[in-house]
């Protein structure tokens, strides 16, 4: 695959939007709050695409497989078939995309699932054709981490995953809010999406690991070219990052949960701050980069997100929706879109399959009594 592709705490309101479907853990609107071909990752660069029309369209073509367990990170493979983390068993699986089959690789050692902790995000490597190196964020007793893991196919199922060779670690973790994340840039950098684990403070705190946007190499060193030297840190004042996604001109876009107010969709610039917890939503203070549109928090929790026509697709799990959001540069070009509202309940993940096509991965098995509880799906969908 082309590279040119935080029990330590509790919900601190009533409101506070997270990824779960309204109680502690995977978020309720408690809204934490990525994606593209790697769970994120950016398409191929082309030419500047024109302002996109204000409507667009959505249709769900199958379901590619079900019975999907607390699925998380989703990350398409270049034969076709997907890969799929599952958030508190901390397996990795490979669905086959014709037929939906399902086939443990292994479970990722480490892995201490709680709240909204466990495996998350996964990537592969920029390298992934002659390394066959997988990359995931995941909780441990002590913090978040990410790793990456040799796939070998030609062992049988269930240990085709090796040892988690650690490349970054020390994210703060928490019962609430660990962000999780990952994609690797058109600039071969890997990008991670961090939360401030239920302790507001870290997001502003530009020593934290907590509450930011990440740029580091593969092997997991600072990227060079940061905005703060010798640091990881790209971007700060961040509740809960989970969605990831480029355009073709490069520009780099993140979804972020809010609180009890504003779910948030930014443009992301380098060693700006996004204003938590000081700031949530838009407001009219200069040091704070303002987020390109905004939602109330039951009507989106934004988890993954992806970049297709001229737009930026993003899930919603609270909202139990998916919205088109068209762009103009880094404006918005035309008010948001929502789809499949309420129609598969939470949708977490949502990743490109090639030109007006996307993956959508749903999350309602979360033990939380969410709608459609038991039934987590892919559907592959298109969109215009």
């Amino acid at each position: 695959m082309s590279a040119a592709l935080a029990v330590t705490a509790l919900l601190l309101t009533a409101g506070c939007s997270s990824d779960s479907g309204g109680s502690p853990g995977d978020g309720t609107n408690a809204s934490s709050g990525g994606s593209g071909t790697a769970t994120g990752s950016a398409p191929s660069r082309q030419a500047t695409a024109q302002t996109p029309p204000a409507k667009g369209t959505v249709k769900v073509l199958r379901t590619v497989t079900e019975g999907l367990k607390s699925p998380w990170g989703l990350a398409p493979l270049p034969d076709g078939n997907l890969l799929v983390s599952s958030r508190d068993d901390g397996t990795i699986t490979r669905i086959a995309e014709a037929t939906g089959k399902k086939t443990e690789l292994g479970k990722v050692s480490g892995v201490s699932a709680a709240g909204e902790g466990g495996l998350l995000g996964i990537a592969l490597s920029p390298a992934y054709a002659s390394d066959h190196m997988i990359y995931a964020y995941f909780t441990t007793a002590s913090d978040n981490r990410i790793a990456r893991m040799l796939y070998d196919a030609k062992k049988p199922a269930g240990e085709q995953l090796g040892a988690p060779d650690t490349i970054f670690r020390g994210i703060p973790k928490g019962y609430i809010h660990n962000g999780g994340r990952i994609a690797f840039g058109p600039d071969g950098m890997l990008y991670a999406g961090t939360g401030e684990s239920g302790q507001r403070g870290l997001a502003q705190d530009k020593k934290s690991l907590g509450g930011k946007v990440l740029r580091l190499t593969p092997e997991g060193e600072p990227a060079p070219g940061n905005p703060f030297p010798d640091s990881p840190v790209y971007t700060y004042g961040h509740r809960n990052v989970q969605g990831l996604a480029w355009d073709p001109e490069q520009r780099l876009f993140a979804s972020e949960f809010g609180q009890d107010t504003w779910d948030e969709l930014n443009a992301i610039k380098p060693g700006d701050d996004y204003g938590w917890p000081n700031a949530e939503g838009k407001g009219d203070n200069p040091k704070y980069h303002n987020p390109i549109t905004q939602w109330h928090t039951d009507d989106a929790s934004p988890s993954g997100i992806a970049y297709a026509e001229g737009s930026i697709w993003m899930a919603g799990l609270k909202g139990q929706r998916l919205w088109r959001i068209p762009l103009d540069g880094t404006k918005t070009s035309a008010a948001p879109q929502a789809f499949l509202t309420g129609e598969y309940g939470r949708l977490r993940t949502v990743v490109s399959a090639g030109g007006n096509k996307l993956w959508l991965m749903t999350n309602n098995t979360d033990g939380r009594g969410t709608p459609k509880s038991g039934d987590d799906r892919i559907l592959e969908i298109q969109v215009s």
